[in-house]
């Protein structure tokens, strides 16, 4: 055995073996009612008690080898080993005392095992699996025997567990102590960024109750343009060439949606028709926007820290944004006081500014903007607000998630002035849906309204002369 990393005399400590119930109840619904319901999907089967038993015993191995490792590895020698190397010693180590514990295991399970014990001492243990899979878009944990993950759009129940509370609390605890946080009864929950940029969040007992909650929304390394978008039928070509000629004549525009709704996504593809002459600062709350510029300034706030300070909030950074000499502010969301500093600089000089807000369509978009400002304690009459936000925001993008899964831009909407009290708005593209498939997929096809951009002269004073034939409305197939 490498003797670089073993440390001199190791004592293994045999763990309990956890007890297993399984409590399966099943509701009977009313006869009278029951025909009156589309048939639902059956519920899953109970798992069959030699594989439970088989996945148990794995469960108590696997944790028992853990132990030795950490009596037996030198833990801070490993930040020099290489992979090989600590893929060979842990694989010795685990041949060790499987021996000394007369456990047999086939070779399969062997590697399984070796591959896990690795994820355990250098990764995310059980996570490092889902995180490494790229069908994957996001990981939540509900307790410590309940792992869901989204792909394309649809959540998923998996097979992976946690041994117990400990061991999910210990994962939590090795993600939050690489970045200086911390979490326990005192501060209960955390947000954190992965080493990859994956958003990460935690929330532990006793505020959470069955177990702690931990939710990871990944970060994508290779960024969705706007061909790409096209190509899975989020938007049409003639809305693409619609929103290249708003980003590059310097319109405002605001992304709209709700959560999982692809508005970073949509802004990430919107930013690609910025000059690349351009200065641009982005101010975020965890860093995920991937501009391909070359004169980008990245900005990220921060929470205080155990003492409640050292804060640097999302408004702070906009507030020296300004003094930065940017050409454009991009910022990752608008949620709260900071909204008023985002509309001044889109007022005073600072055109073609982007950012997202939570809201299900573009009218409801411009009143959450309304809220935000009166949340900031700026005593402003409800007309002097309105034609703030008027003036300041151009186009309202509306991104959403459908039942299906699927992610569309249901709405591009032009903010065109103010008629007395209330803020004018034009539709000019819409997603106009016609039905679903019987296995519930959602039929609609993508739609100009027929109304003429409010900015047609200006794109055309830019060089962006847009035919007249993309405002023209389309028929469903």
């Amino acid at each position: 055995m490498f003797s670089k990393y073993k440390k001199p005399s190791a004592k293994t400590a045999t763990p309990q073996p956890a007890e297993i119930i399984d409590n399966v109840t099943s509701i009977e619904a009313p006869k009278a009612t029951r025909s009156m319901r589309k048939a639902l999907a059956p519920a899953a089967a109970a798992p069959v008690d030699k594989e439970v038993k088989r996945k148990q015993r794995m469960s108590d191995i696997k944790l028992e080898l853990h132990r030795a490792l950490l009596d037996n590895l030198n833990l801070s020698a490993l930040e020099h080993a290489s992979e090989a190397d600590l893929r060979q010693e842990i694989n010795e180590i685990a041949v060790e005392v499987l021996s000394e514990k007369s456990i047999v295991l086939n070779r399969e399970d062997r590697m399984t095992l070796n591959s896990e014990l690795y994820d355990e001492v250098t990764g995310l243990g059980p996570l490092e699996t889902l995180l490494k899979d790229e069908t994957v878009n996001d990981i939540l944990v509900n307790g410590p025997q309940q792992i869901f993950v989204e792909r394309d759009g649809k959540l998923e129940l998996t097979d992976i567990t946690f041994k117990d509370e400990r061991h999910l609390l210990r994962i939590i605890d090795k993600i939050v102590s690489a970045v200086g946080r911390r979490v326990d009864e005192s501060n209960p929950y955390v947000d954190a960024r992965l080493q990859d940029g994956s958003r990460f969040n935690a929330m532990v007992p006793p505020v959470a109750v069955d177990g702690s909650l931990v939710s990871i929304r990944k970060f994508k390394k290779d960024k969705l343009g706007i061909d790409d978008l096209v190509n899975f039928g989020a938007f049409t070509e003639e809305m693409a060439a619609y929103l290249q000629a708003a980003v590059a004549t310097r319109l405002n525009v605001i992304v709209s949606g709700g959560t999982g709704s692809g508005k970073t996504t949509t802004l990430n593809a919107l930013s690609s028709f910025i000059d690349n002459a351009e200065r641009i600062l982005t101010i975020e709350d965890t860093a995920e926007l991937q501009l391909q510029q070359t004169h980008v300034g990245r900005m990220e706030s921060r929470p205080p820290n155990v003492e409640g300070k050292g804060e640097v909030s999302p408004r702070d950074c906009l507030k020296n944004a300004l003094r930065m000499r940017p050409d454009r502010i991009i910022v990752g969301e608008t949620r709260g006081e900071e909204v008023i500093d985002m509309l001044q600089a889109m007022n005073t000089g600072h055109d073609g500014s982007m950012t997202t807000i939570h809201a299900n369509s573009a009218r409801d978009g411009v009143s959450r903007l309304e809220n935000m400002i009166a949340m900031a304690g700026i005593e402003m009459p409800l007309k002097a607000v309105r034609s703030q936000i008027s003036s300041a925001v151009n186009l309202i993008v509306q991104a959403s998630r459908l039942q299906d899964g699927s992610r569309r831009m249901t709405s591009i909407t032009e903010i065109t002035g103010m008629e007395g009290d209330v803020i004018s708005m034009q539709e000019i593209f819409r997603y106009q849906r016609v039905g679903l498939t019987p296995d519930n997929k959602i039929i609609g096809h993508f739609t100009a309204t027929g109304v003429r951009s409010h900015y047609a002269e200006r794109f055309r004073m830019w060089g962006y002369d847009l035919p007249s034939s993309i405002y023209e409305p389309v028929a469903a197939q």
